[in-house]
């Protein structure tokens, strides 16, 4: 038996061995798929550490060109073919402002290793976005983000959503033949700019996804840029150095304020506020400050003032809304939350936090036209963002001129986000899976609460037939804060694009690893509950997501 048993092993790795020798031939025979309109740089087996299985690496270029300014710009593409294939595709949309290719997994917030897509049977295929960054280190001027590819015409088109136009037929193409079978579901997975990116491939492309999981959009991304100067000349009149504004020890005592006024309203206190729209009614920003210059437990009004100002959305002189506004949620005392709005922890930043090396460099580049020709040094970036004009320079966003033909915000955005209806993309028998963290610092929540809405209201009630969206109470812009950040939205996706069963609530968990988290929080198992339902506690063992049910707010 014991001879029998050795045998049998030994057939068993002698056939795994042959068919993986099969599979590296076959992905190498790959190369041979090149045209003058693809080149096949890379064709072959792989490891890597968040790959739970064998799988064939592509690296190709679908087009170069030569820039205006003689920068040479690719259209790079990496995919992986996994073994255990189960006949899906997904397209990992870039996550930031492309410039490398990220690693064709298929991950996302709230995601563990083991759940990414490939890891679930998908091929995926990631992109440059059409350009590289290192195309861009001499010439930068000290800048420390690749945002001058924002300065040529094509790049921003690429960016914008052409290179995905591009690539995702590639990628199917190069599937079918390595499997020698069709594939059967494509999926798109995007956040914060692939988010955007997403939600632009629902509308101008309806029948390219099956299915859509998207997080943190950046729906309105030039609009949403906005906010960066509206930020740094409000927190500028509490200190001309915003580093020194808000201290670590004020964001904790606002969001202590916030537990005690909201955490309650969902039916439990344990420092997650579900009931969010309940909580902006209830409340009251003005009362945090300081009664007399002998009070402690308090903000000074400046303080105050300029919260409330960051919250309300940039404005221009006539009292217009420029984006829209933010909710007041616990994620305010986050790493992620005070590193986009205050201060980093990056030298190399001069400790300057991503709303100026990142948000000012956007702004001046991507998304302005004519671009805003500034240098990358911090002093220019926060002089930038210190003399923005809300009443002139903000219109550039839908600026357009012989060079820049089609302004950002109709480039970058979907054509219908004012006012969605998707109906080609239902039509077609497209899902799409949405969720946001309350405490987003980049892209406001209230902007994707606005979409739903608007699409919901033109469909009669009905958005719920193929959009589900989610809020993350407490999560800034991906994992952090007070929150149970770690859930699979991927898995009711696929159930319901495949086997037609809509997703209800999906179950978050409080992680380990996560240092923000109180003590109370540690195990906390929650419903994340499709909008406009939230989580109320109703009775049980707190530490249960059976404890609680979905309610919509009366």
């Amino acid at each position: 038996m014991k001879r029998f048993l050795i045998n049998s092993i030994a057939l068993m790795a002698f056939a795994m061995s042959n068919q993986v020798l099969a599979d590296a031939m076959q992905c190498q025979a790959l190369r041979a798929q090149a045209t003058d309109k693809l080149e096949i740089k890379t064709a072959m087996y792989a490891p890597t550490e968040q790959v739970r299985t064998a799988y064939c690496l592509v690296q190709g270029v679908v087009s170069r060109r030569i820039g205006k300014d003689g920068t040479f710009y690719t259209t790079r593409f990496e995919l992986r073919l996994p073994s255990g294939w189960q006949g899906r595709l997904a397209y990992q949309f870039d996550t930031a402002f492309g410039g490398e290719l990220a690693p064709a997994v298929g991950k996302i917030t709230g995601l563990t290793v083991n759940q990414y897509a490939i890891n679930q049977g998908f091929a995926v295929v990631s992109s440059n976005e059409g350009h590289d960054n290192e195309a861009f280190k001499k010439a930068a001027d000290g800048l420390s983000t690749p945002f001058l590819f924002g300065r040529d015409a094509t790049a921003r088109e690429e960016f914008a959503y052409h290179a995905m136009e591009k690539i995702m037929p590639v990628a199917q193409a190069l599937t079918e033949q390595y499997y020698t079978a069709p594939v059967q579901y494509r999926y798109g997975i995007g956040q914060a700019n692939g988010g955007r990116t997403a939600m632009v491939a629902a509308s101008r492309f309806p029948k390219m996804f099956h299915g859509l999981l998207i997080a943190s959009p950046g729906l309105n991304a030039p609009k949403a840029a906005l906010q960066h100067p509206w930020d740094y000349q409000a927190l500028q009149a509490i200190n001309s150095d915003i580093r020194a504004s808000f201290t670590e020890r004020d964001l904790e005592f606002i969001t202590r304020q916030l537990i005690q006024q909201c955490d309650d309203l969902d039916g439990i206190s344990d420092d997650l506020i579900f009931a969010i729209d309940a909580c902006q009614k209830r409340f009251k920003p003005t009362a945090l400050a300081c009664k007399s210059e002998f009070d402690r437990n308090c903000l000074p009004l400046v303080k105050v003032g300029a919260l409330v100002r960051m919250h309300q959305g940039p404005h221009n002189s006539k009292n217009q809304a420029l984006y829209t506004g933010w909710p007041y949620d616990t994620g305010l005392q986050s790493n992620n939350w005070r590193g986009w709005k205050i201060a980093s922890k990056l030298d190399a930043w001069h400790r300057m936090p991503a709303s100026v090396v990142i948000g000012a460099s956007a702004l001046a580049n991507l998304y302005s036209t004519p671009y805003q020709a500034i240098k990358g040094d911090v002093f220019a970036l926060t002089d930038f963002l210190q003399s923005f004009d809300f009443d002139h320079a903000a219109n550039k966003i839908f600026a357009t001129n012989d060079e820049f033909t089609e302004s950002s915000m109709s480039l970058m955005t979907p054509p219908d986000a004012a006012k969605p209806t998707l109906t080609q993309f239902k039509q077609a028998g497209g899902k799409l899976i949405v969720f946001h963290g309350n405490s987003d610092p980049v892209f406001s929540v209230q902007d994707t609460v606005r979409w739903y809405d608007f699409l919901d209201f033109g469909l009669a009630g009905k958005a719920a037939d193929f959009v589900r969206f989610y809020r993350v109470p407490g999560m800034p812009h991906q994992q952090g804060g007070l929150s149970a950040d770690q859930f699979d939205m991927l898995q009711p996706l696929v159930n319901w694009v495949e086997q037609q069963r809509p997703p209800r609530e999906v179950i978050a968990a409080t992680r380990a690893n996560n240092p923000e988290l109180t003590a109370r929080m540690a195990g906390l198992k929650r419903p994340l509950c499709p909008y406009p339902s939230y989580a109320r506690y109703r009775q049980g063992d707190l530490n249960l997501a059976s404890s609680f049910q979905c309610v919509v707010a009366q």
